[in-house]
């Protein structure tokens, strides 16, 4: 009923995830790659489907600590906000130290910081966009198809061994900003342009539907095919107030192309650069986004 009231302009509603008798056998039959990890999930992969192990909190907060570190350490070393960046053997060795640390320390102490500020922040966030994507997306072709199925035991690599899963989301073939890296070092700047108009027809389609990622960043989106895909939805929100404000911020900002990370990947095409820029200036704006957004 909700997803309805939401949609109110005949598109179909998202449908509720396929079930299966049993988990996809591929699942079973290896140990699954660690393929990634955020704040919140770290992530696991066979060929075709992935699943996620959630966080504990200790280590959410471990992870908040560390950030606050680096950007502390960027005032003094250049790049030191990068040093955590990418996920190797030697940050995920801190951040169990950290996390170690943190548990000698009662629970309510760190909840009553601005670390603690910053998990209830993050949590609501993640517990928002899920929900969001649940009642407006799944089912539909802007996200990875996902599949329910019993409870199952599954091997991963590294820690803890093992998880025990209960459902899998469909694996895309690439982040959408790695895709756009792959092109463009091969000179398909013609690509690189059609995959960024996909990119803003996917963030319409959302806008349609009721929901808006605050959280844009080409890596958060996947490619399936044809298509882009929402892989991330901890930035969804449907809260016009929060929308508005982001806009108005983005719209003072740099370039939409720099602020995306493509600034050295379009710098020798400056044409589709300020083509980008501009329709993107045109379209993620509140008139833009009122243009698409349920009555």
């Amino acid at each position: 009923m909700l997803a309805m009231e939401r949609l109110g302009n005949g598109q179909e509603p998202p449908r509720h995830p396929r079930a299966l008798s049993s988990a996809p056998a591929e699942l079973t039959c290896q140990r699954l790659q660690r393929i990634g990890e955020g704040v919140g999930k770290v992530v696991y992969a066979s060929e075709h489907w992935v699943v996620r192990r959630e966080r504990s909190s200790s280590e959410i907060i471990a992870l908040i600590v560390i950030w606050k570190l680096a950007r502390r350490i960027a005032h003094f070393i250049p790049g030191g906000d990068k040093l955590f960046e990418r996920p190797s053997h030697r940050n995920r060795l801190f951040r169990v130290m950290m996390q170690s640390l943190i548990l000698l320390v009662p629970r309510g102490l760190w909840y009553t910081t601005h670390i603690g500020e910053v998990w209830r922040i993050y949590r609501f966030r993640s517990e928002r966009g899920e929900s969001l994507a649940q009642t407006c997306l799944h089912g539909t072709a802007l996200v990875p198809e996902e599949v329910i199925f019993p409870p199952t035991r599954v091997q991963v690599g590294g820690w803890p061994g093992w998880l025990e899963v209960s459902q899998a989301t469909q694996r895309v073939e690439d982040t959408l900003y790695a895709r756009l890296v792959e092109l463009a070092e091969e000179g398909r700047f013609e690509e690189v342009e059609e995959w960024l108009n996909r990119f803003l027809e996917l963030r319409q389609a959302g806008w349609s539907r009721g929901v808006f990622s605050m959280d844009a960043h080409l890596k958060n989106f996947g490619v399936c095919g044809d298509r882009v895909v929402l892989i991330d939805t901890g930035g969804l929100t449907d809260s016009w107030s929060e929308i508005q404000t982001r806009l108005g911020t983005e719209q003072n900002d740099v370039d939409p192309h720099i602020r995306l990370g493509m600034g050295s990947l379009l710098a020798s095409r400056p044409d589709i650069a300020e083509r980008f820029n501009s329709r993107w200036r045109a379209v993620v704006s509140s008139e833009g986004v009122r243009q698409h957004w349920p009555e």
